[in-house]
């Protein structure tokens, strides 16, 4: 076998074996088989608030700033993040599988819930404090109860796209606002799910404007003057991915009023699928960093062990 083929050959295996077993490598693209195919999960803990089976707080609110999350899309399904989650708001409509473990009652089928919420009394290193509801989801039928009167249960997570069929993202135009303060609220991305940037463009200034964040998923414009409508916002997820909506807030804009954009985020686009580096967790190790010449190198090798072994074939050097 030539010098070649071999280091060829080792190669591939090197390849395999990191495919197979995980590195520390951030996932830069991914579809919907590697969500389902990665075996990682980090432990956490999880205890539940609000009704048995309501959305967590009574407003249908939290420190996120989404509304009505009682209802579709959300449908209660909703969770507080400590800090490593919430992310000082810039976690905000990330979402997660959870798992429960170690109960009885634990079903030990994945849940999606999203982060709409703030947790400030963690008992863990990672605690999902999550809606009856939720708490309730993880249970075999009929148990529910049974584990939502644990308490405080083990469970395991990961990081997953979101996905909000038929929605596009959309902007309500916060309560307060006034021809010199421009505060939104950013709902329904696919994919990260959450938004680490927005920025606003007046009327047709022909420059981006940084707006700070509020609170939660909340941004504001502060200005001494009167700012010029129609507005377009320019958002940007945790992947750094950007989407423009252009003129996606009219001149005539009113205060407590949803503006629907016709942009979204390809919900197996980014990197929101990976187990990002939680604890000791890995995620998937194919992305696209590791390049179509890895790709037709581990084909190769693989060929030359083949022929090598099954027919004593080399081969030819290229």
């Amino acid at each position: 076998m030539s010098a070649q083929c071999k280091l060829v050959a080792l190669g591939a295996l090197i390849f395999f074996l990191l495919v197979s077993y995980g590195s520390c490598t951030r996932i830069v693209n991914f579809n919907a088989s590697h969500i389902t195919a990665d075996p990682y999960w980090v432990a956490a803990r999880a205890t539940w608030y609000g009704a048995p089976t309501g959305a967590g707080p009574y407003d249908n609110g939290g420190a996120c700033g989404f509304k009505n999350v009682n209802l579709p899309p959300f449908s209660a399904m909703t969770s507080c993040g400590n800090q490593p989650l919430f992310k000082d708001g810039k976690g905000c409509g990330s979402c997660y599988q959870i798992r429960c473990v170690n109960h009885p009652a634990c079903s030990g089928n994945p849940e999606t819930v999203m982060i709409t919420d703030m947790n400030y009394y963690p008992v863990a290193k990672y605690h999902f404090d999550l809606s009856g509801t939720a708490f309730g989801a993880m249970a075999q039928p009929g148990r529910n109860n049974e584990l939502r009167h644990a308490g405080i249960i083990d469970i395991q997570f990961r990081r997953v796209p979101c996905i909000y069929p038929g929605q596009t993202v959309t902007f309500h135009i916060e309560h307060g606002s006034n021809p010199n303060y421009l505060a939104v609220l950013v709902e329904f991305e696919d994919g990260d799910g959450d938004v680490v940037q927005v920025d606003i463009m007046e009327a047709n200034s022909g420059w981006w404007t940084p707006m700070r964040e509020s609170w939660g998923s909340i941004w504001r414009m502060d200005s001494k003057r009167r700012l010029q409508g129609p507005f377009s916002l320019r958002i940007t997820n945790e992947s750094g991915e950007r989407l423009v909506a252009y003129q996606v807030i009219p001149a005539n804009w009113a205060p407590n009023t949803y503006y629907r954009s016709n942009i979204q985020y390809e919900a197996f686009g980014s990197a929101a699928g990976q187990a990002i580096g939680f604890g000791s967790a890995v995620g998937l190790v194919i992305s696209s960093a590791a390049g179509l010449h890895t790709v037709i190198t581990g084909i190769i090798g693989l060929i030359c062990l083949v022929l090598y072994h099954l027919h004593g074939i080399e081969v030819p050097q290229f």
